[in-house]
């Protein structure tokens, strides 16, 4: 197996960001749209500094958010993955995912997920993980519950009022 492979699903897998991933990652950071629930989308440079920042990720924590792959064929989804977020001035191992627009409604986001959530248990041997997102993201709050996650508690962070959701293992 590619030891850029980390974890494998039925149609995906998830590998170590590279720093060639930019413009496959610039269509869904840089994508208006699909950012609206963050402060901006992001230049290009800002999709360059979050790879390394992932890259120092890897190193630190020995995960970060990976990219999702499609196996059929390659095709770069996104990313997801499990990164250490400030949540309500808690730091707390959380999944997070973001999916080209194009293959957005087929699956990718809940399967990468729920290959995450079992990475975090086996691997990690966390015993709980979360998800926060802006309370109007229902779409992230859907593939949250979809990985068994409850909603637990809402806060407001720069002005936003976000919602915090947990599995428990």
């Amino acid at each position: 197996m590619n030891p850029e492979i980390v974890i494998e699903t039925g149609r995906l897998y998830l590998r170590k960001l590279r720093p060639e991933d930019v413009s496959s990652l610039s269509l869904v950071l840089s994508d208006q749209e699909s950012m609206r629930y963050y402060p901006h989308a992001f230049s290009n440079e800002g999709v360059t500094k979050w790879i390394q920042r992932n890259i120092e990720r890897y190193k630190v924590h020995g995960f970060g958010l990976w990219a999702v792959i499609r196996k059929e064929d390659d095709k770069f989804l996104g990313d997801c993955g499990i990164t250490m977020q400030d949540i309500d001035g808690e730091l707390l191992p959380e999944i997070g995912f973001h999916i080209i627009k194009t293959y957005c409604n087929e699956g990718y986001a809940t399967e990468a997920a729920e290959a995450c959530k079992k990475y975090a248990k086996e691997v990690i041997g966390l015993k709980s993980i979360y998800s926060y997102s802006e309370i109007g993201n229902k779409a992230s709050q859907r593939v949250s519950s979809k990985i068994g996650m409850k909603k637990v508690k809402t806060f407001i962070q720069e002005g936003m009022e976000k919602v915090v959701m947990e599995f428990r293992f």
